[in-house]
């Protein structure tokens, strides 16, 4: 097996080369036996004090450790940028190309035979994902896992909850201070947001393509079967080297055909189509913004967890966890699916149990009939927009508005709570200039909070279409990543007040009454500012980042270099 492990070309060495790739690492107290042939296992870790869903890796990644050398494996951790949702700015999403540039780069220089990657926070995931698909060696998902359920009044709250306070403050039903005693009752443990937001739903992403171990979704990160899930990980590793499994063993059309139809069963967040598709460009499997509606359009809702329903990831994992929930919806899956621990999809569900029909409906019984990404076009969306339906209003899901709109997100803080504003709850808000290029980044900004006069009135939801993104916690009937984003000069750029907007769930449909004589005459008149950004990180990404239908990956970055490192050294 020795001639096979890549990791030979630096600790097989004898010479010059050989003396200096091993004497320098026995600096660390690593005896000599540590070098003689056995699988080097690289642990990607996104530990951060500045990410605090990921503050309990360093514990996480010494059970991976215990159950590496378990295996007879050679554990070595090493880090990458770090994406802390609560505290970057100006958006987490502007710098997951930037990690999966870190982590591709440093998998691969690097002497692996396979990875672990430990990720919990929303882009962590993706980020880590994307980078290993570009150099594909044997790799293994291990989630942080969410936090406890949060306890306030006597009730359950958790990062949904959020935006309800927000709006109940600035309604005047609630007072700052009992905000500040929520904020303290809500994170109340280690680990990513409690409900069904983007972070869980990577978690489940990961276990449904078949990258991680069976139950790795749902286990709180406070509960001990999660050091348990990481030491098991840390030895099915160092199998998967023996047996070269890589990613593209694991991610083939029909694994992500089974990651868009679990989505849609569990309410998961519409950052998911961003992220799946960027991860299908890395690996080289053809997927488009469309599979996501076809793929979701006949599956109902099973999960009935927040922000779409009621529980919390915690209960999830109680009642079973995904493997039961995917049980539930078995004929509905490619069950030959082969996953990162030898057996297939099927194999890993078939002993999966429920116990608890509150939380995870039958197949036949679902919460709601209303699930998954709804991809919708027209005139003013021309490659897609997308909606999840299940956290909408249905009252709101075939609705023509009057458009109030926002040039973009400080036009909106500056006006939205203005008396004189022009809007009622008919009305549909639009926020441009929020998409990857536009803003840069696509902030979280989608679901805008509605103006302090319509609160006023009770109301709760309005439609709100943007070019930008939703956090996962997030609800509302709301249209997101409008592509071609308004920066780029789709039609969508030219919405104006009082062009009359309709949204047309059922038939897929988001129109502007314009003519398209009328919308041409107002691109041709459009002016475009020019770029602020003229270095660094930031300037690339604006030149080179893809649209929302596409995954907005840098363009550069597609495809995959593999794992040879193109020059020696020393």
């Amino acid at each position: 097996m020795s001639n096979e492990l890549r990791s030979r070309n630096w600790f097989g060495k004898t010479g010059k080369d050989g003396f200096i790739y091993r004497a320098w690492m026995k600096n660390q107290g690593i005896p000599s036996y540590e070098f003689d042939g056995r699988p080097v296992i690289g642990i990607c870790n996104t530990w951060s004090e500045l990410t605090p869903c990921n503050a309990h890796f360093r514990e996480l990644a010494e059970s991976v450790k215990h159950g590496i050398y378990e295996a007879g494996g050679f554990p070595v951790e090493f880090p990458v940028m770090s994406l802390g949702e609560t505290l970057i700015k100006p958006t987490a999403m502007l710098y997951r190309n930037l990690v999966s540039m870190d982590v591709e780069e440093s998998i691969r220089a690097n002497p692996m035979d396979g990875v672990v990657l430990l990720c919990g926070c929303d882009k962590t995931t993706p980020s880590l994902v994307m980078g290993a698909c570009s150099v594909n060696l044997p790799t293994l998902v291990v989630s942080g896992g969410p936090m406890l359920t949060g306890k306030y009044k006597g009730k359950d709250i958790g990062t949904s909850d959020v935006w309800r306070f927000s709006e109940a403050v600035r309604a005047g039903s609630m007072s700052q201070e009992e905000m500040t005693v929520a904020e303290a009752c809500m994170c109340r443990s280690r680990g990513h947001c409690a409900v069904m937001g983007t972070a869980s739903t990577m978690a489940c992403m990961v276990e449904s393509l078949g990258l991680s171990l069976p139950g790795n979704a749902a286990i709180p990160a406070a509960d001990s079967r999660r050091k348990v899930l990481a030491q098991m990980s840390g030895l099915r590793i160092v199998e998967m080297v023996k047996e070269n499994l890589r990613l593209s063993d694991i991610l083939t059309r029909k694994s992500f055909e089974n990651a868009m139809r679990v989505n849609a069963a569990i309410g998961g967040s519409t950052n998911f189509v961003l992220h799946l598709l960027a991860i299908a460009g890395r690996i080289g499997v053809a997927l488009k913004i469309d599979d996501f509606d076809v793929h979701s359009r006949d599956i109902p809702l099973l999960a009935n967890l927040q922000p779409s329903g009621e529980y919390f990831m915690e209960d999830m994992y109680y009642a079973g966890g995904l493997p039961a929930l995917m049980k539930e919806m078995r004929e509905r899956l490619h069950e030959d699916c082969i996953t990162v621990n030898g057996k297939t999809i099927g194999e890993n569900i078939a002993g999966a149990e429920c116990y608890n029909r509150d939380v995870i409906a039958e197949g036949g019984k679902p919460f709601n009939d209303i699930s998954g990404i709804v991809v919708l076009k027209g005139n003013i969306c021309e490659e897609g927009a997308v909606m999840k339906p299940s956290a909408a209003s249905p009252h709101l899901l075939e609705h023509t508005g009057r458009a109030v709109v926002f040039e973009d997100i400080e036009d909106y803080k500056n006006r939205v709570d203005d008396p004189e504003l022009d809007i009622d709850e008919t009305c549909i808000m639009v926020l441009k200039n929020v998409g990857p290029s536009g803003y840069p980044g696509m902030p979280e900004v989608g679901n805008l909070g509605l103006p302090k006069k319509i609160l006023a009135k009770g109301v709760t939801d309005m439609v709100r279409i943007s070019d930008g993104r939703m956090s996962g916690t997030g609800f509302g009937t709301v249209v997101l990543h409008v592509s071609p984003e308004a920066a780029v000069g789709g039609n969508f750029s030219v919405l104006q007040d009082g062009d009359m907007i309709t949204l047309d769930v059922e038939n897929r449909l988001l129109h502007a009454d314009i003519t398209e004589e009328e919308l041409n005459r107002r691109k041709a008149n459009r002016k475009t500012p020019p770029s602020p950004y003229n270095r660094g990180y930031v300037s690339l990404y604006v030149q080179h980042v893809e649209q929302a239908h596409l995954g907005a990956d840098l363009d550069f970055l597609k495809g995959s270099s593999g794992s040879r490192v193109s020059r020696d050294s020393h």
